[in-house]
C-alpha cells in the first residue's frame, strides 16, 4: 500500500475525497488547523525545509491541496498573500525532491485560465485544452495557480537533480449546484449557470482523478517530461474544459454529468424559463399581427 503525503486535510476538498484515498493508501494528514489524526505545521516558510523532513520521508507520493485564504484589502495584500501559497508550492516541491518522494500531485485550479472566460462567454472561444491556449489569468489567485503549474514543471524536467513526476488538477466545481445560496447567487446570471454546470465534480470523479493522478503508470508529455495538468471536472454535457489528457494519460473515466445530476434544477433555472420567454416572445407578435 502506498504512502501519500495529504496537505490542507482539514479542508473542504480533502473532506471530498478522503474516504476514497483511504481506502487504497496509507495517509498522513497534515494542515495548519488541528483534525482527526492531523499533525498541525505550517507549510508556507521556505527557509524552514528541515523541520518538515520527517512528513515526506518514506512517502511514496504527496497530494498537495493546502492553500492559504488570502484576506486581501488591495493589489498589494493579495499578491504577498498568494506569494505565500507559491512559497508553499516550493516547500512542497524541494522536500519531494530531496526526500524520494516520486510524484506530488497538486491542487491547481481552473481559475488558472480565468482570462479565457471572456471568449468562452463571447463565443469567440469553443473549448480551453491543457496545452493550448497557454495559461492566463486575470488575478492574482488564478496567477498563483500558474505559478503553481510552471514552478512543477522545473521540478519535473530534472534539472534540480532528479525528475519529480508532478501532476496539475485544475479543480472545477466541486460543490452542490442545487444549495439555495448556489441558486440565488446565479439566478439572474445563465452564462455563469451554464459556466458551473460545465465546471462541477462529483466526489466520486475527483476521488477517482486524484487516484488516476497518483497512480498513472506514466506521466510523460510529448518533451519525455513526466508533468500533466488535468481539468478536474466530471464528464459534463456543457463542458467547455478538455478532458483529453486525463484520460488518456492517466486513464480517467468520468461517471457522472451535471446535465443529469441535476436534471430537475436545470428544467427549473433553464428550461422553463426559456420556454416561458418563447410563449411570452410569441403571444407578443401574435399580437402585434392582428393589429
Amino acid at each position: 500500500m502506498a504512502t501519500v503525503l495529504l496537505t490542507g486535510a482539514s479542508g473542504y476538498i480533502a473532506d471530498y475525497i478522503m474516504d476514497g484515498l483511504q481506502r487504497s493508501h496509507a495517509l498522513r494528514l497534515v494542515d495548519n488547523r488541528p483534525g482527526p489524526d492531523v499533525v498541525v505545521r505550517d507549510l508556507t516558510d521556505a527557509r524552514t525545509l528541515d523541520r518538515h523532513r520527517d512528513l515526506f520521508r518514506g512517502a511514496d507520493a504527496v497530494v498537495h491541496l493546502a492553500f492559504q485564504r488570502p484576506e486581501a484589502s488591495d493589489a498589494v495584500a493579495g499578491y504577498l498573500a498568494e506569494r505565500g501559497n507559491v512559497d508553499m508550492a516550493f516547500v512542497i516541491y524541494q522536500l519531494a525532491l530531496e526526500e524520494g518522494v516520486r510524484r506530488v500531485v497538486v491542487a491547481s485550479s481552473n481559475h488558472a485560465a480565468d482570462f479565457y472566460e471572456g471568449p468562452l462567454r463571447r463565443r469567440t472561444l469553443e473549448l480551453v485544452g491543457t496545452d493550448e491556449p497557454r495559461p492566463l489569468a486575470d488575478n492574482f489567485y488564478g496567477w498563483s495557480k500558474e505559478a503553481y503549474e510552471h514552478l512543477g514543471f522545473v521540478y519535473a524536467t530534472g534539472a534540480l537533480g532528479r525528475p519529480l513526476e508532478v501532476v496539475q488538477i485544475r479543480i472545477g466545481a466541486p460543490r452542490d449546484l442545487a444549495t439555495t445560496s448556489f441558486v440565488d447567487d446565479r439566478r439572474n446570471d445563465p452564462l455563469t449557470l451554464h459556466r458551473d454546470l460545465g465546471m462541477w465534480i462529483s466526489p466520486r470523479d475527483l476521488t477517482q482523478l486524484t487516484l488516476r493522478a497518483i497512480d498513472a503508470p506514466d506521466l510523460r508529455d510529448r518533451w519525455g517530461v513526466p508533468f500533466q495538468v488535468v481539468y478536474g471536472i466530471s464528464g459534463n454535457t456543457r463542458s467547455t474544459w478538455s478532458l483529453a489528457n486525463a484520460r488518456t494519460v492517466l486513464g480517467y473515466v468520468p461517471r457522472d454529468d451535471s446535465e443529469i445530476v441535476y436534471a430537475d434544477e436545470i428544467r427549473r433555472w433553464i428550461v422553463e424559463p426559456q420556454r416561458g420567454a418563447m410563449v411570452s416572445a410569441e403571444a407578443r407578435g401574435g399580437l402585434g399581427r392582428r393589429v
